[in-house]
């Protein structure tokens, strides 16, 4: 029963990773959106451009999720594959039911069939004459076919699901202020197991609809927002309280309570964590950094997190987003809100909240956040590394040896701030000489699966540590 349970867990993960594509490419759609609208410049072409990305997001979800299921370091057959399953299961599906609409879970269903038609077939042995379509080729035959059976069985079993999931969305709503609570609390409080980006895209791109003035309907809390939807952004905007403010005040409160010898490096990190979280919008940083050490402190986030939008639902606030939830998207979008102004008041009282909250909870309870442990010796290396924090091809090379060596690694692969490693024996991981490099913490999805938290610069560890792993394969390591 434990290990079902940590299979389901690993898939929901990658399935998590899977959202991360979708949301790349959202900001050039608010962007396109923004510019078009009748306040800056007023041009139709930029409008229907962002409507052409909206329009086409079970595309995205289904290129995501090849990406993250594909067993393979080459996936651009895949990606073909993928590809040409959503637009024949789209169509097929409209065609033998015109009532339904599937959206971005028709792009995970098909994307997630390639995935798994292109793992087993592309050893699969096939006759001389039909040896052109063998090997990775053989899955943009099949998944097409196969997409014209899953239309079949979905415009059976959807309805019914689909009428589940409007329940769920008209209850959610209809909760009103604790529906909003809900949201907030559970979007911080799965961001351990990695399951919070699955969560959100029921909401982001699922949750309500409306109908652009050119008749493209878009469904979801972002998408509408940036379409022009005025009801849209009360599950968002308070994102923004905890991104500009919230986490700047754990920065703070993490700062305060440091051990005298170790402010200044402290200092360091509070302001790059901050920094991150004002202006990318990502939290990551300074979240694992209290994450793991305390429990408690996790959870007086997440309710926080949903206690600011359940203030600012009294406020009638609403706002979405764009690039992120960060300062930019702020001064963006703040004519397309509503009574977007109270963001600023109710922030500042939330820094105050969590600065003293934080600070109170970590010195009455002796917590070892970042600056109150005592050093620990370390070799010149790693302090090397800790200091300038940019030595990537060496934190690549530790890392690798301490997850057991390239013959340990099965897949490797990152999202926006962690390394995601499926490998053979997980007891040749040694967290506290991975934590050395200074890496943020260890997450054990399961037996055979790991998260090595980074933060924003796991995409240049994990290109050194990719070269590392190619070179032992050409050495015959793997």
């Amino acid at each position: 029963m434990a290990n079902s349970l940590r299979l389901v867990s690993n898939q929901l993960s990658k399935l998590g990773k899977a959202m991360l594509i979708p949301v790349v490419a959202m900001p050039v759609a608010g962007l396109l959106s923004r510019l078009g609208q009748p306040d800056l410049l007023n041009l139709d072409i930029l409008k229907i451009a962002s409507d052409v990305i909206f329009g086409n997001l079970d595309l995205l979800f289904a290129v995501g999720c090849i990406l993250a299921y594909t067993k393979s370091k080459d996936k651009s057959s895949a990606v073909l594959a993928g590809v040409l399953s959503v637009m024949v299961f789209r169509q097929a599906l409209t065609y033998l039911n015109e009532s339904i609409s599937m959206g971005v879970f028709g792009g995970i269903v098909s994307g997630i069939s390639t995935a798994v038609i292109y793992n087993y077939s592309k050893d699969w042995k096939v006759p001389s004459m039909f040896s052109f379509f063998a090997g990775e080729k053989l899955a943009i035959t099949l998944g097409p076919i196969f997409s014209l059976v899953l239309a079949g069985v979905f415009s059976f079993i959807w309805p019914p699901i689909e009428a589940g999931l409007d329940t769920f969305a008209i209850g959610l709503g209809s909760m009103g202020i604790f529906g909003v609570f809900l949201f907030g609390f559970l979007n911080r409080a799965l961001i351990p197991t990695g399951l919070h980006h699955v969560f959100n895209a029921y909401i982001f791109y699922e949750l309500g609809s409306y109908t652009t003035a050119n008749g493209t309907v878009v469904t979801g809390e972002m998408t509408r927002f940036l379409a022009g939807d005025p009801s849209a952004g009360s599950f968002l905007v308070m994102f923004y309280v905890i991104m500009v403010f919230g986490i700047p005040g754990v920065a703070a409160a993490m700062y305060k309570t440091a051990r005298p010898e170790n402010k200044e490096e402290v200092k360091g990190l509070a302001n790059s964590g901050a920094l991150t979280s004002i202006v990318a919008g990502v939290t990551e940083p300074i979240e694992f950094s209290f994450m793991f050490t305390s429990p408690l402190l996790y959870l007086i986030h997440s309710v926080f997190t949903g206690l600011a939008g359940a203030v600012l639902y009294i406020f009638n606030s609403r706002l979405g987003f764009a690039f992120g939830f960060n300062i930019i998207d702020l001064v963006l979008n703040w004519n397309m809100g509503n009574n977007v102004i109270y963001i600023i008041p109710v922030g500042v009282a939330f820094f105050f909240l969590y600065y003293f909250t934080f600070k109170t909870i970590i010195l009455k309870k002796d917590i070892k956040t970042p600056g109150r442990s005592e050093a620990i010796s370390e070799d010149i290396d790693e302090e090397s590394l800790k200091l300038s924090h940019s030595n990537y091809g060496y934190m690549a090379k530790k890392l690798l040896q301490n997850v057991g060596g390239a013959e340990n690694i099965i897949n490797a692969e990152n999202c926006v701030t962690r390394m995601r490693l499926e490998i053979k024996d997980i007891n040749l991981i040694n967290e506290n000489n991975i934590k050395n490099t200074g890496a943020k913490g260890v997450v054990k999805v399961s037996k055979n699966n790991i998260q090595i938290i980074i933060g924003t610069e796991v995409v240049h560890v994990m290109k050194a540590f990719n070269e590392l792993l190619s070179e032992s394969v050409s050495e015959g390591v793997r």
